[in-house]
């Protein structure tokens, strides 16, 4: 069973989350047409073997073949080849690169200790047969709603739109929903998911006592209004911000940095949508008539390694 829930914006971007719990499994699965998607399915590929030598850092770009964008990939080196030819792989040097015999052309090099899988070089045929579309960064990509899979006699698995996605996947993959968790293990995963913290004996046993129909969503909108959902969110973005509230050299010494901790955590249980928490992190301190959260939310520019050595 899927339930949605609404989750902060700024966590998963369209304001919902997803929590699933096992439900039988449809071995009659019409899979949608698929195309190749570059950030999901060519991006990592290309990132592990290829970027370090065919990326964006000039200095280290080899052979003259960029391929982490469109205009570097569709362009001639100075011998006139081209890494990718849209809608032509047997042209695009890149595939004859990753398919060649020849030891002394093929891509990966040796000396990388990197290989493609037959799978990942199909993938990449696949791709630029399909026009090789790039994409920009995730984040900068507009959001899509896309078609529902067509799943036949979709009663017995299918209780949310979400679901038809995920029966679709498994399918895809060969597998399939683990038995139905019972109660008490799903109060327990949940309150662990949301706040980091594992469900008192009570909470278990209110759960457990609730036989309605909404009782798992009652668990979950109260986990939501928890103070402790913003501060286990919190942790996660501290630790990518690298926050301290020590300088992190030398004598390691106290700064106070408690402010913009305590801020993050409150962006979290108030729901603050994602482009207005990551515009006061980053410029908070220069918006127009600022209040002084947005100027202790910039905190997020102080929490690199400092040193005050006095020279």
């Amino acid at each position: 069973m899927l339930v949605m829930s609404k989750l902060p914006k700024f966590f998963c971007g369209f304001g919902w989350a997803v929590f699933l719990v096992a439900a039988p499994f449809v071995e009659a699965v019409k899979l949608p047409t698929n195309p190749v998607i570059f950030n999901r399915d060519i991006r990592p590929i290309l990132a592990d073997n290829c970027f370090a030598c065919h990326g964006f850092d000039a200095k280290k770009r080899k052979g003259g073949f960029r391929l982490d964008e469109p205009e570097g990939a569709f362009s001639p080196n100075k011998d006139g080849h081209i890494a990718i030819q849209p809608g032509k792989p047997e042209k695009s040097e890149l595939w004859k690169r990753i398919t060649t015999m020849d030891p002394d052309e093929l891509m990966p090099p040796a000396e990388s200790h990197k290989k493609l899988t037959s799978e990942q070089k199909q993938l990449i045929k696949r791709w630029i047969a399909e026009g090789a579309n790039y994409q920009k960064h995730w984040a900068f990509e507009p959001l899509v709603k896309p078609a529902l899979p067509e799943i036949r006699n979709p009663q017995s698995a299918i209780r949310n739109p979400i679901d038809a996605f995920v029966v679709a996947r498994l399918a895809q993959e060969g597998l399939k929903f683990s038995p139905t968790a019972d109660k008490a293990t799903l109060i327990r995963r949940v309150t662990l998911d949301l706040t980091g913290l594992p469900p008192t004996a009570e909470e278990v046993s209110a759960f457990l006592a609730d036989e309605s129909v909404a009782a798992y969503q009652k668990v979950i909108v109260r986990l939501l209004a928890s103070p402790r959902f913003g501060e286990h969110m919190a942790h996660w973005w501290l630790d990518l911000a690298r926050y301290g509230d020590t300088h992190g050299q030398h004598l390691d010494n106290e700064r106070q940095m408690w402010l913009y901790r305590d801020w993050v955590v409150n962006a979290f249980n108030l729901n603050e949508p994602f482009d207005q928490f990551t515009i006061e992190q980053l410029a908070g301190d220069l918006v127009i008539n600022g209040t002084d959260e947005q100027k202790i939310a910039s905190g997020y520019n102080r929490c690199n390694v400092t040193t005050g050595e006095g020279g």
